[in-house]
């Protein structure tokens, strides 16, 4: 009798270097199965369009290569058991998921599903090495990034395995659900302008791969400019998995060589944030540094709105925040200044500033989320010391020197003179009005001044040193 494994699809929508899928290939016939669980970590508004349109593009794979992709939804621990008995399964296969909440049940789940006489094979398909796998010589996890991927770097990361070119499904009754009964997509159609600059799936992701291919000699010193388009924007497809991180890996370190480190050192970090989510699952609500606790923030609601719409007199950060909004998407300079004034300018929380990335990034990722904001807010390990307050004005006429990043973004700024447009409000009054500049009408006075701002954030952080 041909052996039938049921593939569990989640954050790995893509044929290349997806072991679950290539062993289950080479061993039978295959159920690929997508099983939406809102339960533990449900995605945010626009994850959840991401995930839709990628769906959309691994469902058309998979059939272009003889399988096909089902649906359900519901608790995974309740509707996987039935799916087994209803396609007489003899084992299950996934990819590893590290969100704690997520990470602890599917253990539970193995051992049900073993209990019963399934065979239940798990792999890793989501970081370059298990999180387990890179520690002191105690066996303690690191805290420090650098001495991290000092000891990853001497250590060998496994090879992707071959993409799956061809599948061999079961006769199975028609699937009563399908993609849209997961309501995934907003009835208002507010995700117009990233359906413009988004294409999903696998083959878009590798074509962004190549275009970054070309230009990551350049990766190190024009990573920080937003307007040079130098960044890899990779990020959201690693987030749903439409492209592997190993796959990356080994492309960047072998066919590139020298001038991709900087890169790699990115994917390193990513690593590395699994790896303190995995060790302290407390990161994403609780500061990792105890003295944190007792840090006396603000709940100003004016300020958050401000903040949420690019409204705060920065221009810097409104159009960072603007970005966000419209594209589901920032530039990772732009995420520091925009964290940095919301959690030392206005005192509101990191964890108010995470959660909201949560719900707007495409790319929106638990162990990265939280891991950079509690950098930025100083709270967190190896962060950026809590006296370290960045200048917006400063941070804009460094990365963004003719503003056009800002004029992309705050439009009612375009016509205002470089040496004003990271700061209008320095604007003289003639400048302003042959600009078409209202302050206060058209764009916002600064929220809070920067000097007594910072002098307001290092007094309360003396009070927990």
């Amino acid at each position: 009798m041909t052996k039938t494994t049921i593939v569990l699809i989640r954050q790995d929508l893509r044929l290349h270097d997806h072991p679950a899928l290539y062993h289950a290939s080479k061993e039978g016939l295959v159920i690929p199965l997508y099983i939406h669980d809102e339960s533990m970590s449900p995605p945010g508004e626009a994850r959840k369009w991401w995930l839709h349109r990628n769906l959309e593009q691994y469902k058309k794979s998979l059939e272009a290569i003889g399988g096909c992709l089902l649906f359900d939804e519901g608790k995974l621990e309740e509707v996987l058991p039935k799916w087994v008995k209803k396609t007489e399964a003899a084992a299950v296969y996934w990819n590893r998921l590290y969100a704690t909440d997520i990470f602890e049940r599917d253990k539970k789940l193995a051992e049900e599903l073993a209990a019963d006489g399934i065979e239940v094979k798990t792999f890793e398909g989501t970081l370059l090495l298990p999180p387990w796998k890179i520690t002191k010589a105690d066996g303690s996890p690191y805290k420090v990034y650098t001495s991290y991927y000092k000891a990853i770097r001497k250590v060998e990361v496994p090879k992707p395995v071959p993409t799956v070119k061809s599948l061999s499904a079961p006769e199975i009754a028609e699937n009563e659900m399908q993609l849209e009964d997961f309501r995934l997509l907003p009835q208002i159609r507010w995700y117009k302008i990233m359906e413009k600059v988004w294409d999903p799936g696998e083959k878009a992701a590798i074509k962004r791969m190549k275009r970054f291919s070309k230009q990551v000699q350049d990766y190190d010193k024009g990573r920080d400019y937003p307007a040079a388009g130098i960044h890899s924007t990779l990020s959201p497809y690693l987030a749903i998995g439409a492209v592997s991180v190993r796959s990356l890996f080994h492309h960047f370190t072998e066919k590139i060589e020298k001038q991709t480190e900087p890169f790699i050192k990115q994917l390193i970090w990513r690593d590395f944030s699994y790896s303190v989510l995995m060790h302290f699952p407390q990161s994403p609500e609780e500061p990792l540094h105890e003295k944190f606790k007792a840090f006396h923030w603000e709940e100003n609601a004016p300020h958050w709105e401000s903040w949420i719409k690019g409204r705060t007199g920065y221009p810097i950060v409104d159009a960072g925040m603007r970005e966000l909004w419209a594209t589901g998407f920032m530039h990772n300079r732009v995420r520091m200044i925009a964290a940095s004034f919301l959690t030392k300018h206005l005192l509101i929380p990191w964890q108010k500033g995470a959660d909201w990335f949560m719900d707007t990034l495409i790319d929106a990722d638990t162990a990265n989320n939280s891991m950079g904001w509690q950098w930025v807010a100083g709270s967190g390990f190896d962060s950026s010391p809590y006296f370290r307050i960045f200048n917006p004005t400063l941070q804009s006429e460094k990365f963004d020197g003719e503003g056009e990043y800002i004029r992309m973004w705050v439009p009612e700024l375009k016509d205002i003179p470089s040496k004003y447009i990271h700061s209008p409000s320095t604007a003289p009054a003639d400048v302003l009005e042959e600009s078409g500049v209202k302050l206060g009408v058209d764009y916002p006075y600064p929220v809070v001044d920067h000097k007594a701002a910072r002098q307001r954030a290092l007094d309360r952080f003396e009070e927990i040193k």
